[in-house]
Order: structure tokens, then C-alpha cells, then sequence
């Protein structure tokens, strides 16, 4: 399946502006998508995305629940 146009560019970018200390579930990001009307299907979906790009992009800490934190420069 391939990834819908600007998926991970939308969860970059509201990342970015919220900055969160910590690594975030999929849940915790869906909803802050949902906040700022970039919603996602669901918080799976963002799981996938996410878990898409973990080859350098996005740090997935496997923990229960999985944590998620962007890579790329703008996000800690």
C-alpha cells in the first residue's frame, strides 16, 4: 500500500510546532492531528505511516505502547 500524499509531512509538521519532549504514542499524535484538523484515519494509521518511515526518519521505541519520535532536525 502506498502512503496517501503528505501524510508524514502533516504529522512533521504539527509535531514540529508542538515540540514534545517525549516520544509519543500513535494515539497521543492522532489526537494532536485532530486538534489542529490534520486528522488521520485513525491512530493505527499513523502507526503505519510512522512505522514506514523509521529507517532513519522516525525513532519507533518498542515499548507497550510503541512510542514514536520524528528524526528529521525539527522534532527532539
Amino acid at each position: 500500500m502506498q502512503l496517501r500524499r503528505g501524510e508524514f509531512e502533516r504529522i512533521r509538521t504539527v509535531l514540529a510546532e508542538v515540540n514534545p519532549d517525549e516520544p509519543l504514542t500513535a494515539r497521543e499524535i492522532h489526537d494532536l492531528l485532530d486538534e489542529r484538523d490534520e486528522t488521520l484515519d485513525s491512530p493505527h494509521r499513523v502507526a503505519t505511516v510512522l512505522g514506514r518511515r523509521a529507517d532513519g526518519e522516525v525513532e519507533v521505541i518498542r515499548d507497550r505502547p510503541y512510542r514514536y519520535r520524528v528524526l528529521d532536525g525539527t522534532v527532539n
